[in-house]
């Protein structure tokens, strides 16, 4: 499990309550768990690295909320993209060697 103390230390410069305000703007979706103080928010790795991706573009290219939230829906649709077309090249090299050609030769030719 990894806290909010934790994150704020991997990126140097962020404060709790920039990343108070991510979570809010639900840039980031950490998990809430209980603990004796009360909920806290649980880090995974994946979220960490999105913490840092804002992070770095907030930082480097001064990008306000409202591109942010369009930045981040953009690489959302990106992503899930990959991951449906990594989907289907993988069903593909499980067809038999025949259907996979006839796949390859259907395929528009491109750059």
């Amino acid at each position: 499990m990894i806290g909010v103390d934790e994150v704020v230390r991997r990126c140097a410069g962020l404060d709790r309550a920039e990343l108070r305000r991510w979570i809010e703007n639900r840039w980031v979706l950490p998990e809430r768990a209980a603990a004796a103080s009360g909920e806290i928010w649980v880090f995974h790795e994946v979220d960490i690295a999105r913490v840092e991706l804002i992070h770095h573009v907030r930082q480097e290219f001064a990008v306000d909320d409202a591109a942010m939230d369009l930045l981040l829906s953009l690489l959302d649709q990106l992503y899930s993209m990959r991951r449906q077309m990594r989907r289907l090249a993988d069903a593909i090299e499980r067809q038999p060697a025949d259907v996979q050609e006839a796949i390859r030769q259907a395929l528009p030719k491109g750059p």
